[in-house]
C-alpha cells in the first residue's frame, strides 16, 4: 500500500549566489517546520516540468525540496540543453548547490542542523557525486544515472577522482541499457566506492535506458523502473534524514 500524499505547495524563490540572483523552485509540505531538506539537481533540460514534478513528489513525501536553476549565469543562453550544459563549471555548480543548502537550513552535521540530502538526475547525478564529495553538510545522496563522472567541468578534479571523499550514504540508480553511464561505468564507480569504504547501494534495471524517470519523455520513460525506484528513494531518504512518509 502506498503512503498517503502529504498536502504541499510550491513556488519560485530567488537566492543570492556570488552577488547574482538564482531562481530556485521550492516545494514544501504544508507543515514544513520540522521537515528535512532535499536539494534536487536538474538534468540537462533545466528545472523543467520533470524536475519540478520530482520536487513536488518529495514534498508530498514530507521533505522540503529546492531545485536551483544552474543555468542562471548564462545570458544569453544557447538554445540547446546540451550546449547550455557544456558551459557549466564545477566550482560554480558547487556555489549554487551550497546556496540552496543555505536556504534549506543545512548548516552542518551538528545536533542543531536540519538534516539534508541531495537527489540528482542525469547531469544532476554527476553533480550528486561531486557535491557529496565536496560537502560535509549532507546526510544522504541519491544519484540517478549520473554520467560523465570522469570528466572535470572547468578544471579541478573529476567527480570520479573524488569518490573516496564521500562521507554520507549513497544510493545510485542505473539503466542497464544506458550508454552514459554505461554498465562498465557503473561497475567502475561501484568498485571505487567499495575500495574507499563508502557506504552505498546501486540498483540497476535490465530493461531501462538513460533518463528512465523522465515522465515527460515517453521514449525514455520506463514505467517499471520508475515505479520501483521512487519508493526506494523515499525510504532511503527517510532512513537517513529521520523523516518523510
Amino acid at each position: 500500500m502506498m503512503p498517503a500524499m502529504i498536502a504541499h505547495s510550491s513556488d519560485w524563490q530567488t537566492l543570492p549566489v556570488d552577488g547574482a540572483p538564482m531562481r530556485t523552485f521550492v516545494a514544501r509540505p504544508d507543515d514544513a517546520a520540522e521537515a528535512p531538506g532535499v536539494l534536487v539537481v536538474q538534468h540537462a533540460g533545466g528545472v523543467d516540468q520533470f524536475v519540478q514534478g520530482m520536487a513536488r513528489r518529495l514534498a508530498a513525501a514530507g521533505f522540503v525540496a529546492a531545485a536551483p536553476e544552474l543555468y542562471h549565469r548564462q545570458d544569453p543562453a544557447p538554445d540547446e540543453p546540451l550546449e547550455r550544459m557544456a558551459l557549466l563549471r564545477d566550482d560554480e555548480i558547487l556555489a549554487d548547490c551550497n546556496a540552496a543548502l543555505d536556504f534549506l537550513g543545512a548548516g552542518g552535521r551538528g545536533a542543531a542542523a536540519r538534516p539534508a540530502a541531495v537527489v540528482g538526475f542525469c547531469m544532476g547525478g554527476r553533480v550528486t557525486y561531486l557535491l557529496a564529495a565536496d560537502s560535509d553538510r549532507l546526510d544522504a545522496a541519491v544519484a540517478f544515472y549520473g554520467g560523465n563522472t570522469k570528466v572535470a567541468w572547468g578544471g579541478g578534479a573529476a567527480p570520479f577522482d573524488r569518490l573516496g571523499e564521500i562521507a554520507c550514504p549513497l544510493l545510485g540508480f542505473f539503466g542497464a541499457r544506458d550508454a552514459n553511464p554505461s554498465p562498465e561505468d557503473r561497475d567502475a564507480i561501484d568498485a571505487e566506492l567499495t575500495r574507499h569504504g563508502v557506504e552505498h547501494r546501486f540498483v540497476s534495471f535490465a530493461g531501462a535506458g538513460h533518463a528512465y524517470m523522465d515522465f515527460t519523455n515517453q521514449t525514455r520513460y520506463h514505467t517499471e523502473a520508475a515505479a520501483e525506484s521512487w519508493p526506494l528513494t523515499v525510504q532511503f531518504l527517510g532512513q537517513h534524514l529521520g523523516a518523510g512518509s
